[in-house]
This record gives structure tokens, sequence and C-alpha cells, in this order.
């Protein structure tokens, strides 16, 4: 079931830089990009904050810094610390105060951390994630990510192809799609005390749309580990589709022959149907799909069919009303 596909590499020129990507809301505020009402958990934004003290800064590095054997990205920019990326962040499951995100994530356990793999499989299995590490070899993967908000970026992603898992599961024939959910620990995770929101966050792909070679679970970035704030333990990226469809903090990956309901399906149905791919030619209720603004540039460019992955995945879909299944 899996594609093989050539994984288009996109030039250094357009990776944005870590500074650049760590300032991000600033640029958003001074650029004035108007925002929805709901702003996504899966499109991750941030404010950075300077260190308190020395010993903010050697806990930092005891914790791990992404990039510590280098001081400047490959434009040549000076790195961030690792707390610049902690301090502002859409993450629902926290906070909806993006601000406080950072101060609410720094309690949360990602170590150790599991993902059950079960349903309609020949082989269920509950995986360590230093086990799918250890049997997958992440490798870098520099991928276009739009948020629905329409606002882009390119990411350095550390992950392995969901369908190596996959396939190690081996789905029975009757599997037709494949339904994530994210860790439900209130205690940790404050935000999920709130009752508007159908917890615990919950996305879904088609098996097909699963088995492609583009579609990751990252467990890190930059080169780094993945910090919790950004999805970890582990998170799905699939880079055709709008950034909310790539679910955090993922503890379950079940396969199963009915299309699961997924969060933001379920809330707002008329906004965020179950594809969620990215489609220039369809709007948002709200506001236009047709252009974007790239983190870092001020000019607005034109949106890609399929966020640019078009020659990859479109055959996924030829025989759908794009319109319709949005």
């Amino acid at each position: 079931m899996a594609n093989s596909v050539q994984i288009p590499k996109i030039p250094s020129s357009e990776i944005t830089p870590k500074n650049v990507y760590l300032n991000r809301r600033e640029f958003l505020r001074t650029a004035g990009l108007a925002l929805g009402t709901f702003t996504l958990a899966a499109c991750v934004s941030r404010t950075p904050a300077p260190l308190k003290s020395e010993e903010n800064k050697t806990q930092e590095a005891k914790a791990g810094n992404p990039q510590a054997k280098s001081n400047k990205d490959e434009l040549g920019d000076p790195i961030n610390s690792y707390s610049d990326i902690t301090h502002f962040n859409n993450y629902y499951e926290f906070s909806t105060d993006k601000q406080q995100v950072a101060e609410l994530a720094a309690y949360f356990t990602t170590k150790p951390w599991d993902v059950e793999v079960y349903g309609m499989v020949a082989k269920p299995k509950k995986y360590a994630l230093g086990d799918l590490i250890s049997a997958y070899k992440p490798e870098e993967r520099v991928y276009r990510l739009r948020c629905v908000e329409a606002w882009s970026m390119v990411i350095p992603w550390v992950g392995f192809s969901l369908s190596k898992l996959l396939k190690d599961a081996e789905p029975t024939s009757s599997a037709k799609y494949v339904r994530f959910e994210t860790l439900n620990r209130p205690d940790e995770m404050p935000g999920q005390k709130d009752p508007w929101y159908p917890w615990p966050y919950q996305e879904g792909l088609r098996m097909d749309e699963a088995m492609h070679d583009l579609t990751i679970l990252a467990t890190g970035m930059y080169g780094g580990e993945l910090p919790a704030q950004n999805g970890g333990g582990i998170r799905l990226v699939v880079p055709w589709k709008y950034g909310f469809k790539s679910i955090k903090a993922i503890i379950k990956i079940e396969l199963t022959d009915q299309q699961p309901s997924t969060m933001w399906s379920t809330i707002a149905p008329n906004e965020y149907g179950f594809y969620a791919n990215v489609n220039p030619q369809v709007d948002h209720p709200r506001w236009s799909q047709a252009s974007e603004r790239r983190i870092g540039e001020f000019a607005r460019r034109d949106t890609l069919m399929f966020n640019g992955y078009a020659d990859q995945v479109a055959s996924l879909y030829s025989n759908m009303d794009l319109r319709k299944n949005y």
C-alpha cells in the first residue's frame, strides 16, 4: 500500500532560519497578519523571552540544546537558546493563552513515552519511544508547513515514515483509516479541563494517506529532540495538509474501517473538513486561502496546491471533488 516516491528536496535557501522561525509571532504582529477566531493547536507560534539566570542556562544545557554543536544557523544567523522556542505556543491542551503554554509545558512529562498501535492489525503492540527511534532510524525531512491561518514556513523535522510502523503492525484488509489520539492528562495539561473541546484531541487519515512516504512521525526538529510544546514525545507531520491535521503528543494509533471523528471537524464542520488538504481554490469561510505569508517575508506568495506536493500526492484524490471533500 505504500507509495514509493522521490522526496522533494527543498533548497536550503527556502528553509526558515531558526531565529526567524522562533520569532514569528513578532513578525505576524508587525506585518498585521489577521488571524482567525480559532487559533489551531497544530499551528505553533511563539515569542522570545530572555533567560532569567545563568542557572537556567545550565539547566537548559543539561536538557539538551538542538543546536549545541553550532552557534549559527545555515544562513549565518545566530542560534536562539533552547528556551526560545518555549515561550509562545498554540497548544490548547495546555491553555488557549499562548503566553501561558511555556510555563505550563515545563511540567509536562515526555519521558518515558509509549505509543500503542492496535485495531485492525495482526500484530498490535505498545512501543516505547526509544524503541521506535532505534527501530526506524529517524532522518531529517525538510518540509513546508502551511497553516490554515494563511501563513507558512519551512521546517527541518526529524522523523520516520509512518508506513514503516504500520507495515510492521500488518493491517488487515478491512482497515481503511488510521485514527490518532493525543495524551489525555489534565493534571499536566490543564487546558484539557476546558469542557468546550472534545478531549482528547483526535485526528485521522485514510490508509493510503497514512502509508504515503511523505507522511512521517516526528521525534525531533532542528537536529534535536522534539520539545513538549511542539508535540513531544511524538507527533504526526503531513506536509500537504493544513497544520492542524498534524496531531501532537500521540499515544494511540488505531486502524479502523470507519472514518474517524476529528477535533476541528467536530467543533466547526463548516470550516474544517476531514481531509484538510491545502487547496488555494477553496477559501476558509472567513478568509482567502489563495495566498500566504511565509514567515520572514512581508510580501504574500501564491499558495500552491497540496502545499507544493501535488506531484507526489494528487493521484490520491483523482476521483474526488476537492471542493466538497475539503
